[in-house]
């Protein structure tokens, strides 16, 4: 059965803990917590507990993405001097 707008916003707004959001991101437990104390990302509190919505990570991802093309200042160019 092919997934429906109702189920695919609810699978990204799912709320993840450190570790799922850890392994989520391709990072560890440590990395995340640290955002989260750094304040760097939302964060969901339930209680004691600390949560991170899958949007919000997807955001995270989407600001730090970068082209070939905003690099293309820092490739090295070579200057021939031919007179020397």
């Amino acid at each position: 059965m092919p997934p429906t707008p109702e189920t695919e916003v609810g699978r990204r707004d799912e709320l993840l803990d450190a570790e799922q959001a850890g392994r989520y991101l391709g990072t560890g437990t440590r990395f995340v917590r640290r955002l989260i104390a750094e304040r760097r990302i939302d964060y969901i509190k339930l209680g004691k507990y600390v949560r991170l919505q899958r949007s919000t990570l997807d955001a995270f991802i989407d600001a730090g993405r970068t082209s070939t093309s905003t690099h293309s200042h820092t490739q090295a160019r070579f200057v021939v001097d031919r007179d020397a």
